[in-house]
């Protein structure tokens, strides 16, 4: 049977559990071994269980496997951030003079590790417009393009990048970081994308109490991917993967009213007086909404908005707050309010900032699981007009 995504929420990750209906937390860093025979087959094997928690650990497969069965994938791997995931992916894939496309739609930090430590290690980086049709497969030189990545929708202003573009990319291992969408909300790995990556600290998790990373795709790319992992040393925690997989159990719930709320959000702000342009693909006159139509098949639950009153207005709408409040995170309980420019992607010069439309007046909101009204409520008394 098919399982619908949000009873494979539900139903994924549990070969670890027994007859409980919880996953048991494996605190353990170490295992005792039958001897010298026993402890060279373990630390020789690939992804050995019961070893060492850098290799492998009970509580994380089972993370590991909810995530590969949400995203449709053979197998996953997580790691202790978002970002720890990004830095193993790609110097597991990547060496000196290989050639990585990365859409400028992205992360600042992201941005940040390709220009910056990839850079210096001789891995060149072409950033092009993700959102113009083509721009990322013309980038892509043949024999030198290793890897291609890109995120949506994108942080901050939620940009769309066609999946299906990037699935019919043949040469080059191609990532899509779908922080902003979950499982629930898209499935790159059905478009012919190669790797699918979270910041699972965001919306799986969904409680502001993880801090967790993750990549799913095929089996052979994911052992190979670990093969490097395991010296890179960003393993997940196991209390971490713990609270990862009780946030995947409701994870549909929440995002359905999560992404509900958004778009009330968004049309209200469209016509706020104080707001000079609104950033949501579930509105109609967004200029990707056909795709959003098309790929997603949740909406996101986060938006952006220009504030007329730039810099100062943002401010004053942050110290106004009552229910939602500042914070830089996405995807919990509580609506958080951040201000890019100053926060997310404060580390990018103005001329990167503006070339992804981080503006002064900019600010990204994250809706939580309040009350719809209040939140409107609060959301609308606070931004200046």
């Amino acid at each position: 049977m098919d399982e619908a995504r949000p009873t494979r929420a539900v139903t994924a990750g549990r070969a670890h559990q027994g007859h409980g209906l919880t996953v048991p937390l494996w605190g353990t860093s170490t295992w005792e071994t039958d001897g010298l025979d026993d402890t060279r087959k373990r630390a020789t094997a690939m992804r050995a269980g019961e070893f060492y928690s850098r290799y492998a650990n009970p509580t994380v497969r089972a993370f590991e496997e909810a995530v590969a069965e949400l995203e449709g994938a053979e197998d996953a791997l997580a790691f202790a951030s978002g970002m720890g995931a990004i830095a193993s992916t790609v110097f597991a894939l990547c060496s000196a003079g290989d050639h990585i496309v990365a859409s400028r739609q992205l992360y600042a930090g992201t941005s940040l590790f390709l220009q910056g430590p990839c850079a210096r290690l001789g891995i060149e980086v072409t950033l092009v417009d993700g959102t113009e049709p083509g721009a990322i497969t013309a980038a892509v030189r043949p024999g030198r393009t290793m890897l291609v990545i890109s995120e949506t929708p994108s942080n901050p202003r939620l940009d769309l990048i066609d999946l299906d573009e990037l699935g019919a990319i043949t040469g080059p291992y191609t990532l899509v970081d779908s922080t902003f969408a979950t499982p629930i909300g898209q499935q790159p790995l059905d478009h012919g994308v190669d790797l699918v990556l979270h910041s699972a600290t965001k919306g799986i998790s969904g409680h502001n109490d993880a801090t967790l990373g993750v990549v799913a795709g095929s089996a052979e790319l994911l052992d190979a991917i670990w093969a490097y992992a395991v010296l890179h040393g960003a393993c997940a925690s196991p209390y971490d993967a713990l609270n990862g997989l009780r946030g995947i159990r409701t994870l549909a719930v929440r995002q359905r009213h999560q992404a509900t709320v958004a778009q009330q959000v968004a049309e209200t702000l469209a016509d706020h007086p104080g707001v000079t342009a609104v950033y949501y693909p579930g509105l109609p006159d967004h200029p990707q909404h056909e795709l959003a139509r098309k790929q997603l098949s949740v909406l996101p639950t986060v938006l952006a908005a220009d504030l007329a009153g730039g810099v100062d207005a943002a401010r004053a709408m942050l110290e106004a707050l009552r229910i939602g409040r500042s914070a830089t995170s996405l995807g919990g309980p509580e609506t958080l309010v951040c201000h890019p420019a100053t926060s997310t992607h404060v580390s990018l010069s103005p001329a990167e900032q503006a070339a992804i439309g981080v503006t002064p007046g900019l600010v990204r909101i994250s809706i939580g699981l309040e009350d719809a009204d209040d939140v409107l409520t609060d959301l609308t008394r606070a931004i200046p007009t």
